[in-house]
C-alpha cells in the first residue's frame, strides 16, 4: 500500500476515550513503579522470581519497542492491550500484536462490549452469570488512519463478522508505522452529539496519556443474551 492508497490521516483528540475490559484482569501497577522502559525486561525477570504470576500479568514485553512504552500513573491499563494481545484476532488485528480498542463514548463502549461478550458467552455455551467489568478512561491524542467515511466504498473493513480485510489493513498499515485507526462503530451508530459511534484501534501505547479507572459495570448474561447493563455502586 502506498501513502497515496493509505486512508488519510488525521488528528484525533479524545479527552477522554472510553475503555471497558472484565474486572478479572487486575491492574498490576508495574509499568507505574519502573521509570525506565529499557529496564523493564530485567524487572519483571527479578520481580517474578517471588511472584511466578507477574510475568504472565505482565504480558510479552517484547512486542512493544522501548522507545513506544510508557510508564507513570495508568501505563500498566495502557500496556496491558499490548502486551496481551488476543490470539483468536480482533477487527484490526491478527492476533500477533496487540491493539488498544476505546470508544469516544461510554454508550459506545458499552454496545462494542456487549455485543464481544455476549458472542464468547454463546459460543461457550455458559450458564447465567453478572460479569463484573471495569471502565477506563484515557487521554487519546495521535494521528490515526481515518475510516470513518468508508462505509461504502470499503464495505469488508466493516463487515459484522468477517475481519479478513479489515485485519489486511490493520496489519499493513502497523508495519508501515501506524500509530492506530479511527473507525465508526459497527455496534454502535451514534447519537445527536457527534460522539457516539465512533471507536479507536491504537497500535502505539505513545499516543495515550492519564488512563484512569471511572467506574465497574455488570453485564447481566441470562444463558442466551446480555440482557441487562448496571453501574456498580458502593453504598454511602
Amino acid at each position: 500500500m502506498t501513502p497515496a492508497e493509505a486512508p488519510p490521516l488525521r488528528r484525533i483528540v479524545w479527552t477522554p476515550s472510553w475503555r471497558i475490559i472484565p474486572s478479572r484482569f487486575p491492574p498490576i501497577n508495574l509499568f507505574e513503579r519502573v521509570a525506565e522502559p529499557a529496564d523493564w525486561e530485567a524487572v519483571i525477570e527479578i520481580e517474578s522470581l517471588t511472584n511466578p504470576r507477574l510475568r504472565d500479568e505482565a504480558g510479552d514485553i517484547s512486542l512493544v519497542p522501548v522507545a513506544e512504552r510508557v510508564s507513570g500513573p495508568g501505563a500498566s491499563a495502557i500496556m496491558a492491550a499490548f502486551t496481551h494481545p488476543n490470539p483468536a484476532g480482533s477487527r484490526f488485528s491478527d492476533g500477533t500484536y496487540g491493539a488498544f480498542y476505546a470508544a469516544r463514548s461510554l454508550d459506545t463502549a458499552i454496545a462494542e462490549t456487549r455485543y464481544h461478550r455476549e458472542r464468547f458467552l454463546r459460543d461457550t455455551n455458559e450458564a447465567p452469570i453478572h460479569l463484573d467489568m471495569r471502565v477506563y478512561l484515557t487521554d487519546l491524542d495521535g494521528r490515526l488512519h481515518d475510516v470513518r467515511k468508508q462505509q461504502a466504498s470499503a464495505p469488508l473493513l466493516y463487515h459484522p463478522e468477517d475481519y479478513t480485510a479489515s485485519q489486511r489493513l490493520g496489519r499493513t498499515l502497523r508495519a508501515a508505522g501506524s500509530d492506530g485507526i479511527v473507525y465508526a462503530s459497527v455496534r454502535h451508530k451514534g447519537g445527536k452529539d457527534g460522539k457516539d459511534g465512533e471507536c479507536v484501534a491504537v497500535f502505539r501505547p505513545r499516543v495515550l496519556s492519564n488512563c484512569r479507572q471511572e467506574r465497574h459495570l455488570s453485564y447481566v448474561w441470562d444463558g442466551t443474551r446480555i440482557r441487562d447493563v448496571y453501574e456498580k455502586k458502593a453504598l454511602d
